[in-house]
């Protein structure tokens, strides 16, 4: 079989962000960051940027892809990706705001696992679950990862050794690209927990407040005061369940060795309400991770829309919010919303 058929059936997600590279032209800085190989076969993992490549500008990346079951996460990031691109023809206000910021985006950093609906890269090892970072306290058996077997989900790797490709591509492209920046957020886009929509941040490793609590608290506020009908759930990771190797701490702990401020947010799309809503996709392969519906797959791909695009906003305005900031009374609500039972 042709691997261009073979990715139109499988990963059409892949095939579609090389026609949106293609047809954003000069507005993008595309590169490879490496190739994955399987069964005869390699796939690319790609970075693509727009807006301002000046090193002192602030910087959002949009991340999905990393659970390959979960490729709804990919395309709502080629939503947006599509969206922006197009706007570029005729958005002047779009150029405006981009001359001073850059958006990156990384929208399938695991291609094996989607090209087989598959949490796990393809060598079974769960990505989230890949950096060297054990937990501290009550990590759920298997879930919070394991390293029994790639047999079973949720595998971290052996321990003591390199971290995947695609993990450690990623750890070192978002040092390079974010880590640099004098302000930064990723949004990593995920699917299948809960009824509800969530944005998590960290620890996914243990209870302990992070040391930006105060600047995700007024990031909370700003988007509930301008979008007060949202339904999002805006919390610690810790607080639904914690684990091990989580990508987001390890890379936001560096970051504190470091003078920049960067936050590091997880879209968790609840997927839940879907299979309520059709029970009978359980039996298909990412039926418990996708919509399926064709209607619903269109809801979701605009209901995450405002968010990326507030975002986008909150990232490029931060040399005006975050100076504001009293960080004593922040940090001291948040502790009182999230970390006293």
């Amino acid at each position: 079989m042709p691997l261009k058929f073979q990715l139109q059936q499988s990963l059409p997600e892949l095939m579609q962000l090389e026609t949106l590279i293609e047809l954003g032209g000069k507005h993008l800085h595309s590169q490879i960051l490496t190739h994955v190989s399987y069964k005869k076969s390699s796939y690319p993992l790609y970075s693509i940027s727009m807006g301002s490549q000046e090193p002192n500008v602030p910087v959002i990346a949009f991340i999905g892809g990393i659970h390959g079951v979960e490729r709804i996460g990919t395309q709502v990031i080629l939503a947006l990706f599509e969206s922006l691109i197009r706007r570029l023809k005729w958005d002047q206000s779009l150029h405006q705001e981009l001359s001073h910021v850059k958006l990156l985006f990384l929208p399938l950093m695991n291609p094996i696992g989607m090209l087989n609906n598959s949490r796990a890269n393809g060598n079974g090892v769960d990505l989230m679950r890949n950096a060297p970072v054990d937990a501290v306290g009550n990590v759920p058996w298997l879930v919070g990862g394991q390293r029994i077997s790639n047999i079973l989900p949720w595998y971290r790797g052996k321990k003591g050794k390199a971290m995947q490709p695609e993990s450690r591509v990623l750890v070192e492209h978002i040092r390079q690209q974010l880590l640099t920046a004098p302000f930064s957020i990723a949004l990593d886009c995920h699917s299948g927990f809960g009824f509800d929509n969530q944005i998590w941040f960290p620890y996914a490793k243990s209870k302990q407040p992070i040391p930006h609590l105060a600047e995700i608290f007024k990031l909370r506020k700003m988007l509930i005061e301008t979008y007060p009908h949202q339904d999002y759930i805006f919390e610690p990771q810790a607080r639904n369940y914690m684990t091990h190797g989580d990508l987001w701490d390890y890379l936001y702990d560096q970051s504190l060795e470091l003078n920049t401020t960067f936050l590091p947010l997880t879209l968790e799309m609840g997927s839940w309400t879907w299979i309520k809503k059709n029970p009978l996709q359980v039996f298909k392969s990412s039926g418990i991770f996708h919509p399926i519906q064709p209607h619903r797959i269109k809801r979701v791909l605009r209901q995450h829309h405002v968010l990326m695009e507030f975002l986008i906003k909150v990232t490029g305005s931060y040399a005006h919010w975050l100076p504001q900031l009293n960080k004593e009374r922040s940090h001291a609500d948040a502790t009182s919303l999230w970390y006293t039972e």
